[in-house]
């Protein structure tokens, strides 16, 4: 496959604008292409990061038609030894894929098209921000950001340099869902009122891992990258940083990540971020280091009055009832429920009928073919779930995380509903509650809750506005390890 000679040349310029500045990950250079001659030429991809999420992408794109696996990235050596045996015993030809431990040296391969990152959500934006300034197409897992600031700095990197860049939220390939949501935009179906997620999956708690040194088949620095780590400690690699605000979100953007999305893709195609976003939950159940609520519920509203509710519950009891999908409130009454196909229970009806729709508008091939197709066809407009659709998904998730972060403590009782200053927020949380109380058996008064500030955010300046605009703004950009700063949108 044939660059052009900026996209050729972009890399080494880079490399040498980031060593006059001490290392440090800023962007700079001119806008790179990553044109492919014709729909039959072999698509060359990069995996980074390869625990969990990383095994299915190899799997993907070892299943895609035409793609060479050309590099595997892992900064854990055991790790990566590991998924290299594994390729080498499949291989059926000659093998051609190399291991690294830094992403950078893939990068530097000029005739790389993709890269696809499963790494921590620390590494997300950075990545993807250093693959489209080097001309690669990105296929990035959710959430695209770990803040609002530097998921604004990898849409406009993806703007500049014109690569394909496809968020790992594989609900946007599904033409049933995008079927419904064109229904509701329509007005074939009444309006909606309130796209309501769930992320309620059993969990356990992670225990308590003393401070030590890393072990020595990991190299540190370069999993750390850009998150500022005190010290090392076991409960980091190679899964629990989920629960930890250095390097992820919680659960609302982590599988929640899907069902927000989903959420807001149902919202008015007009609306960018929300106006306002509170939260309140805790960590409950369990007696760990974890920092990340297991116990949340949340709301958004947009400028046009539409709301979005999530639910997180990651605890675990005797009948507890897994809920990872979605449902829709609309105007009238209705609710609508499922994933692709769905049922409509209306107002007044003793049960629901099937919702018939025609199929929506998606690129085709599924998750996998449909990037693979937008790298082909050198079309950013052809992801399914691009990196503005990204953006708006995960700052609606950091609203509402926000809001938590700097809330404060008020009793564990059913009236904390009535602390949220809507009517059917404070329905919707009384049922996680009583969840709470009489599943989990958490008696009344015995804990507390964390009450989340109720935000006030502009979507034009993406900055808090109002009376903890201050505290809330403190969050928009995480701090940055030097020699691996995310710069800000305008360096671009």
């Amino acid at each position: 496959m044939r660059k052009s000679s900026q996209a050729r040349s972009n890399r080494r310029q880079f490399l040498k604008s980031t060593s006059a500045v001490g290392g440090s990950l800023i962007i700079m250079g001119t806008k790179a292409t990553a044109g492919i001659q014709g729909a039959n030429d072999r698509v060359r991809i990069a995996v980074a990061g390869l625990n969990g999420r990383g095994q299915s992408h190899i799997d993907g794109w070892s299943k895609a038609d035409n793609v060479e696996l050309a590099y595997v990235i892992d900064p854990a050596a055991n790790v990566l030894q590991r998924r290299m045996d594994g390729l080498e015993k499949r291989a059926t030809g000659k093998f051609t894929t190399k291991g690294v431990a830094d992403f950078r040296e893939a990068l530097d391969d000029k005739g790389l098209d993709a890269i696809s990152i499963a790494t921590p959500n620390h590494w997300h934006s950075l990545m993807t921000i250093r693959a489209a300034q080097a001309g690669k197409h990105v296929y990035v897992e959710k959430p695209m950001s770990h803040d609002v600031s530097e998921g604004r700095t990898a849409v406009e990197a993806q703007k500049k340099y014109g690569v394909v860049v496809q968020h790992g939220t594989q609900r946007r390939s599904n033409a049933g869902i995008a079927g419904l949501h064109e229904a509701l935009k329509s007005g074939e179906l009444p309006r909606l009122k309130i796209a309501y997620g769930y992320c309620c999956k059993p969990r356990g708690g992670i225990g308590n891992k003393p401070p030590g040194p890393p072990p020595e088949n990991l190299n540190w620095d370069l999993w750390k990258g850009p998150a500022v780590i005190d010290q090392y400690h076991a409960n980091y690699h190679p899964y629990n940083w989920h629960w930890f605000w250095e390097t992820g979100n919680g659960d609302l953007n982590n599988q929640g990540t899907h069902q927000l999305d989903i959420a807001r893709w149902a919202i008015d195609d007009d609306q960018t971020h929300p106006v306002r976003a509170m939260s309140i939950g805790g960590r409950f159940q369990w007696d760990d280091q974890g920092e990340t609520p297991n116990t949340m519920f949340s709301y958004a509203e947009y400028p046009n009055g539409q709301m979005v509710f999530f639910n997180v519950r990651n605890v675990n009891y005797e009948g507890y009832q897994r809920q990872v999908f979605n449902e829709y409130y609309l105007e009238d009454g209705s609710v609508i429920t499922g994933e692709g196909s769905y049922q409509i229970l209306r107002p007044g009806a003793k049960r629901p009928e099937k919702l018939k729709l025609a199929q929506g508008h998606v690129t085709p091939g599924g998750n996998w073919n449909s990037f693979i197709a937008a790298v082909r066809a050198g079309d950013p407009s052809m992801a399914n779930g691009n990196a503005l659709d990204a953006h708006y998904g995960c700052v609606l998730g950091h609203l509402m995380n926000n809001s938590y972060r700097i809330g404060e403590p008020v009793s564990f009782h059913v009236d904390a509903a009535n602390l949220l200053g809507n009517d059917d927020a404070v329905a919707h949380f009384t049922k996680l509650h009583e969840v709470m109380r009489d599943g989990v058996g958490i008696a009344e008064n015995s804990t507390e809750y964390q009450l989340g500030k109720s935000l006030t955010f502009d979507p034009a300046t993406e900055r808090f506005t109002g009376e903890f605009a201050e505290q809330a703004n403190a969050l928009i950009k995480d701090a940055d390890n030097s020699g691996f700063e995310i710069p800000g949108a305008t360096v671009v």
